[in-house]
């Protein structure tokens, strides 16, 4: 029912576009009002979910270890691991930003028949993780030579390294490929497996299934029902020069993509797509660890009065003494 719910929800968003620009000509509330607002809304809400992260308070040093800690100049330390300065933990984070390095390494656990416990490896999720993330951004980035005016040089330089194979015309782009098998393999992945189907939720459908709506509907657009992408170029800097426009003839198909786009920009910040952002600002990644080097001490503790050994012997010298124990002041 998770998956019907979430299915009814997209197909829900396609009606509505289908109703809105082919019954109701409403042409500029889906080609200009709506995509702006959705931009807006995208973008106050990564900022106030990113304030927020950056004002919660982090009291604790818990930097996520599994390496040597550095110490004693003859035992060798992690530097990725366990890093101790600044350089350390950035190419930690840029190790797991753009290779997905903890994912790489994880291992998954299984009750199997005897009782007894099988580890296995995750490498195909790590896989369809690595494939789905570059794919998308590799599509994003080829998408800004809709939004400037002459394309940038590297925008040129990406679409000839994806379309390399040059198959048919239009050139077929590897990355269309790739990331209709990693969303495949994301989402069957949740249905086949009993206990990630357990603890999905219908959030979790309704993403993947909005993405796989935008990549299906672009990927038709390119290759299948084509629209006038000189129409959608003039339609999208017009918005950007403040004039907005809509030519006539772009076609239905590539409004249903534009208000999908924009469902995903509002939904993303609400969503648990955000930890695209959250990953720069998690303590156990982003910081290093220091702990033999200089002592930690939450800045917000209220002073505690203690007890101290010295104090506690000599408060029962006598009765130690007189128990035979050792003393440091006798």
């Amino acid at each position: 029912m998770k998956i019907i719910y979430s299915l009814i929800g997209v197909l829900a968003l396609i009606l509505i576009v289908a109703l809105g620009v082919g019954t109701a000509d409403l042409q500029y509330l889906f080609g200009v009002i709506i995509p702006v607002l959705a931009a807006l809304v995208f973008g106050v809400g990564i900022i106030y979910r990113v304030i927020k992260w950056a004002r919660s308070p982090v009291p604790f040093h818990i930097p996520t270890t599994c390496g040597q800690q550095k110490s004693l100049p003859w035992i060798k330390s992690a530097t990725l691991e366990n890093p101790q300065g600044r350089w350390g933990v950035i190419a930690r984070m840029a190790l797991e930003i753009f290779l997905f390095r903890s994912l790489f390494r994880n291992t998954r656990v299984e009750l199997r028949d005897g009782p007894r416990l099988a580890y296995g490896t995750t490498k195909y999720l790590w896989l369809g993780g690595l494939l789905f993330h570059w794919s998308f951004l590799i599509i994003l980035l080829r998408h800004f030579r809709f939004f400037v005016e002459p394309v940038p040089f590297f925008v040129l330089f990406i679409q000839r390294i994806d379309g390399f194979f040059q198959v048919g015309v239009p050139i077929l782009y590897v990355t269309d490929i790739f990331i209709l098998l990693a969303l495949s393999y994301l989402f069957f992945r949740r249905i086949v497996s009993p206990k990630i189907r357990y603890i999905s939720l219908i959030a979790d459908y309704f993403a993947l299934l909005l993405i796989s709506a935008i990549v299906i509907s672009g990927i038709l657009m390119r290759y299948f029902w084509k629209v006038d992408l000189i129409a959608a170029k003039e339609l999208v800097l017009s918005i950007f020069s403040f004039h907005p426009v809509v030519p006539e003839g772009i076609g239905l198909l590539f409004y249903i993509h534009l208000f999908l786009v924009s469902c995903l920009l509002v939904y993303f910040p609400m969503s648990k797509l955000m930890h695209m952002g959250g990953v720069f600002l998690s303590p156990t990644r982003n910081l290093s660890n220091g702990s033999r080097a200089r002592r930690h001490v939450n800045p917000w503790n209220p002073p505690v009065k203690v007890h101290t050994y010295e104090e506690w012997e000599d408060e029962f010298h006598d009765l130690i003494k007189g128990a035979g124990l050792p003393l440091d002041k006798e």
